[in-house]
């Protein structure tokens, strides 16, 4: 389990900091209890300021880790191969985007025709504004939304002129909930679909480490690094949901060599293009 798994409830209610770490402890990560013990309280309930701006800089952390595996660029050169033919507008549309940082690269370099539009969706109220900010504050044509992007009305309106896309969202997923993810998609007619995850690897959990030990300031984010990379789900796992969620879809997983692997392939997509 990753800490930001419990730092925001689902229902929006406050968080009870010891029966977060109470599960944290249950499950043998006494480490990551020791963290979540040590986060700012009030009245017995983490405190809602310091834990917005705590995911704040885990995801500040999380942006300077996607620029330099160049996410906005390789999410582009795929996005490009699967946008449907014409000049009407076409809607990309980035599952859980955190503070947007893939789609304002891609914005900020204009990696993608005109008739392209750029939107983010996250059910973080915090992240979704922080992100507009930016996007505002950089002058990017792109926006951001809060809410299930699943939902019909919320922003895919025109399944046949969107494409989505995601970047490390898949391995917060149960195994269980994949299939669901992918008929979600299925179900709104989307064109195409592209999402970016860690690969499972004889490296990955052991650079994981390294890496967040070296790069990353926050506990947290040294902890849920490692963790992220314990629970990616491997591609076989990946390829049986899809096929099982999304059966219309030509499925495939673009992965590097798993024995002599770049640093850029840390991340690679399963795309799904609709029949």
């Amino acid at each position: 389990m990753e800490i930001t798994d419990l730092l925001w409830s689902d229902s929006g209610e406050p968080v009870v900091r010891a029966e977060a770490v109470a599960l944290l402890r249950s499950r043998g990560q006494s480490r990551a209890a020791r963290t979540v013990s040590l986060l700012p309280e009030r009245d017995g309930f983490l405190d809602a300021d310091a834990t917005d701006a705590l995911g704040l800089r885990i995801h500040r952390e999380l942006q300077r880790l996607g620029e330099e595996l160049q996410l906005g660029r390789r999410v582009a050169s795929v996005v490009r191969t699967l946008l449907p033919a014409g000049d009407e507008p076409v809607r990309v549309v980035d599952v859980g985007c955190g503070l947007g940082h893939v789609l304002r690269s891609i914005a900020a370099r204009e990696e993608l025709p005109p008739c392209v539009e750029l939107v983010g969706v996250d059910l973080n109220t915090v992240l979704v504004s922080e992100a507009a900010r930016l996007a505002a504050s950089e002058g990017l044509d792109c926006r951001f939304v809060s809410g299930d992007a699943f939902e019909p009305g919320v922003i895919i309106d025109d399944g046949a002129r969107t494409v989505v896309v995601s970047s490390g969202l898949m391995h917060h997923l149960a195994p269980e909930e994949l299939d669901g993810f992918f008929a979600a998609q299925a179900r709104l007619g989307v064109a195409a679909f592209a999402h970016w995850d860690i690969a499972p690897c004889l490296w990955s959990t052991m650079g994981a480490w390294i890496f967040h030990q070296a790069r990353m300031r926050e506990a947290v984010s040294r902890h849920d690094g490692v963790m992220s990379a314990r629970r990616a789900h491997p591609a076989e796992t990946l390829l049986a949901a899809a096929g099982r969620g999304a059966p219309d879809y030509a499925i495939e997983v673009r992965e590097g060599s798993r024995w002599h692997p770049k640093a850029l392939d840390v991340l690679r997509p399963l795309v799904g293009v609709r029949r």
